[in-house]
């Protein structure tokens, strides 16, 4: 029952992303003429997540992707060179309503309270008592894995900040959680200041006044539409988390290690026939199978990155009474067995 219940409370900590940032380094790695399968799976990703731009991903995937297309294209400021060349138009409707927005402090608002529309694993907070300060703050995400993603969102932030006010709006302070020896000196050419690391927060601090600058292209009118869109897409994702696959998802976790999740167990669970469950998740554009083999997959990925945990007790939780089969099944999904995805992914 133990078991079961860390199963189910690791469901909702795999957030999702739109996958923006991890499109972008693949196009990265495909313009150094590096082959992008293996890499994707090494990241618990495929060509199709990529390719299919309406898909989210693991945002946690996203950000090994990164750390791994670094390492492969031998660049140890990846994370802030990706960030330096990209549309800003490229992150949707978020940034839409931010440059729609009338003054820069509205937008940074804005920005925090719908950022999970692009990131579930990142959280934006702006305060206002002593400057103007952006904080990002981690959700269910190892941040001590990270280091190019966060380097991404800081240098996303700035190139924000300045396209909408139309200067070049230079920081009081930055701080970084993770470690580097020194700012790169092409990076503190680009931020105008020095980084912080090894902090203990990841924060923009900005002088006060900057917040009152006002937008450059404001529209109070396109502002309000947007926003109403913005509300839409964020209820989607509050229902999303309570839609009839998530219940199902919930049932299945709980029953992996018993060997029982199967179609007609969660649907007694459910208290619905077999056949109104096939219906109701028919209706959600998946299937039972499509589910359970997901979530194994997530789960699974998500297990392999706790560095003390033995395969063969994975195995058990997902529901496989053999390491081998867990093996094999491991293999059909990423390429990889269990513990050569560990090693790529610098599990220790």
């Amino acid at each position: 029952m133990k078991a079961a219940t860390r199963l189910a409370s690791a469901l909702p900590s795999i957030p999702s992303a739109t996958g923006g940032i991890a499109r972008l380094a693949s196009g990265r790695l495909r313009d150094a003429q590096i082959e992008l399968a293996p890499i994707l799976s090494a990241a618990g990703l495929t060509i199709d997540d990529i390719e299919d731009r309406k898909r989210r991903i693991d945002a946690r995937a996203q950000i090994r992707l990164l750390e791994l297309a670094a390492r492969e294209l031998q660049d140890d400021c990846f994370g802030f060179h990706l960030a330096q060349g990209f549309e800003l138009g490229e992150i949707g409707l978020l940034y839409y309503v931010m440059a729609s927005s009338e003054h820069l402090v509205d937008a940074l608002q804005i920005v925090g309270r719908y950022c999970a529309i692009n990131n579930e694993g990142v959280r934006l907070r702006t305060s206002l008592e002593h400057g103007v300060a952006i904080r990002f703050e981690y959700v269910n995400i190892d941040r001590s894995l990270d280091r190019h993603h966060a380097e991404f969102w800081l240098i996303a932030l700035v190139r924000i900040c300045r396209a909408l006010t139309d200067g070049r709006l230079v920081a009081k302070q930055i701080k970084l959680k993770h470690y580097r020896q020194e700012t790169p000196l092409d990076v503190r050419s680009h931020l105008g200041c020095e980084i912080e690391f090894a902090a203990d927060r990841d924060e923009l601090l900005f002088p006060s006044q900057i917040g009152t600058l006002p937008v450059v292209g404001a529209d109070l009118h396109l502002n309000k539409m947007l926003l109403q869109y913005a509300d839409q897409a964020l209820n989607d994702r509050a229902s999303r988390r309570t839609s009839v696959r998530s219940r199902v998802e919930d049932q299945i976790a709980q029953l992996l290690p018993h060997g029982k999740a199967n179609a007609e167990e969660v649907a007694r669970r459910l208290g619905m026939s077999r056949r109104t469950l096939a219906r109701a998740l028919s209706s959600e554009g998946v299937g039972f199978s499509n589910v359970l083999e997901a979530l194994r997959i997530a789960l699974a990925r998500h297990y392999l990155e706790e560095a003390e945990r033995p395969i063969s007790e994975i195995a058990w939780l997902l529901g496989y009474s053999e390491i081998s089969s867990f093996s094999h099944a491991f293999v059909r999904w990423t390429g990889l067995t269990p513990r050569a995805y560990r090693s790529s992914n610098g599990v220790r």
